[in-house]
């Protein structure tokens, strides 16, 4: 999609469609007034017809219009004459970009930036734009035949007044770059496991690093793991015949010796729980096991692009969990790297397993934060469903931050506790721990476990179950946190000039 900062006058512009705001009680914004004059008056005429009644989340394309250069406008809804909420602003933004997947709509000028939103400046509200629309364009076509996509938009103009252009493009730029990187995470997330096996992860990573100069990659194969003493990481993918990989992201950005932020992102290409195995309907979608893993790799993408001045480290364990003779059974224990020991009561608990190695890996990085994301637990689903990916850590500061950038990119996170009494749940008879804790608190019991691999630093936990892909008709990966993650990291960077 090709995004631009459009200062000229409205009437001036020449393109397939204008994107304005209508309020209730049949007001006008600012540029849908200035098209009401320009077109004798038909924007009011049909809001005085009850045409659309100015409601968040109402449309209307005008066509044929006479004495115009463009050839149509969309009226959006968008409630009360008053600031819209982050949340009523993006909800009109997503509703008018589906209103403009017509073959015939090419080129747009949206001039929704203008309208006020509580907390969104214009470098917030631009980006939003660009978020937005990428995000509703986005279509899977990478093992169709006909690779034929239902929107046609090529070219998105944002109109801006040129007080504001520099602020603009700044939010532009970000948009951008944050939407690339959601549509890398999905274009990941949504390939099947066939394809998308851990060796390709390791493949992205590499070619990322190929093309940015400030990002390094290395990646660690079962033999590296092995020697290491990775056991619990190990003991998944022993079911599979794909190689694990350990592929790790380094980019630098910031001051040589700063402490970096380290993402871990969970990788499991696909997910059949092993000798545990998951019941058939619905297996299909345990290929989105791996969209934590996605999102840490566009996230890296999305510094890198920015060139944020930041050390970040992004780690992606990936194997697959898959029954066979030689797969982890029920009972069985395992050495972690840390040298604790671990009872799998459950092999289809898989993700700790892989991620709690990757924690004590993360340890010679000496980092300032570590954020682990993960579609680690169903009942985290149960808990807060598909609105807000669960938030558990041992730091308050860095759940603070988290919680704030959640709000900002409209990303929700809900933060669970992290008690000790939960710690009870994970005793074993036969080991340092189980790796599951009954069917009480499934959510916080997994972030239990992965607690006690985090206790030299600073962690947070990202249940990302309910929120990594959609399921039923509009069944597809989200890119999520991305976003998120992508506000975390801009806010770090933000503090770094105060």
């Amino acid at each position: 999609m090709d995004y631009s900062i459009e200062t000229a006058p409205l009437e001036k512009l020449q393109c397939d469609c204008i994107v304005v705001g209508v309020y209730q009680d049949q007001q006008l914004s600012p540029s849908a007034s200035l098209l009401n004059d320009t077109t004798q008056g038909l924007i009011g005429k049909v809001l005085q017809r009850g045409d659309i009644g100015g409601k968040n989340g109402e449309t209307l394309l005008l066509n044929a219009l006479m004495d115009s250069l463009t050839d149509r406008i969309l009226l959006v809804g968008l409630g009360e004459n008053k600031a819209l909420s982050g949340k009523e602003y993006i909800k009109a933004l997503t509703i008018a970009a589906n209103s403009l997947k017509r073959p015939q709509i090419k080129f747009i000028v949206c001039c929704l930036a203008e309208i006020d939103v509580e907390g969104g400046d214009r470098q917030w509200k631009t980006r939003q734009i660009a978020e937005v629309f990428t995000d509703v364009a986005y279509q899977y076509t990478h093992t169709k035949s006909d690779k034929e996509t239902e929107s046609k938009l090529e070219k998105i103009g944002i109109a801006i007044p040129i007080a504001e252009q520099a602020q603009a493009q700044l939010g532009l730029n970000q948009g951008q770059a944050i939407a690339e990187g959601v549509s890398f995470a999905k274009w990941l997330a949504d390939l099947p496991g066939n394809l998308c096996t851990p060796t390709f992860l390791a493949k992205q990573a590499l070619d990322l690093g190929e093309k940015f100069a400030d990002l390094s990659v290395s990646i660690l194969d079962e033999a590296d793991m092995e020697t290491l003493g990775m056991g619990a990481l190990l003991s998944v993918t022993r079911g599979s015949r794909q190689p694990a990989q350990l592929i790790t992201l380094d980019y630098q950005g910031g001051e040589k010796n700063s402490k970096p932020i380290v993402l871990i992102g969970k990788g499991l290409t696909f997910d059949a729980g092993g000798i545990s195995l998951k019941p058939g309907l619905g297996m299909d979608e345990m290929k989105y096991d791996m969209c934590g893993g996605a999102a840490v790799l566009a996230t890296m993408q999305v510094a890198a692009q920015l060139a944020l001045p930041l050390n970040i480290i992004g780690m992606i364990p990936a194997s697959e969990n898959l029954p066979d003779g030689n797969a982890n059974k029920p009972g069985d224990i395992v050495t972690s790297l840390s040298g604790k020991t671990i009872e799998v009561l459950n092999t289809d608990a898989e993700g700790r397993l892989i991620l709690c190695d990757t924690l004590t890996y993360a340890e010679r990085y000496h980092p300032d934060v570590v954020i682990d994301l993960a579609t680690l637990t169903g009942a985290c689903l149960v808990a807060l469903g598909r609105i807000p990916s669960g938030l558990l850590g041992n730091d308050d500061e860095l759940c603070h931050e988290l919680l704030a950038a959640s709000e900002t990119a409209n990303d929700s996170l809900w933060r669970l506790p992290l008690w000790e009494e939960y710690q009870e749940l994970l005793k074993s008879n036969f080991a340092d721990m189980a790796n599951i804790g009954g069917k009480d608190a499934g959510t916080i019991t997994a972030a239990c476990f992965l607690s006690r691999f985090a206790e030299n630093f600073r962690w947070a936990h990202l249940d990302i179950a309910g929120t990594a892909w959609r399921t039923g008709q509009t069944k597809g990966a989200t890119g999520r946190p991305v976003p998120l993650l992508s506000q975390y990291l801009l806010n770090r960077a933000s503090q770094l000039s105060i």
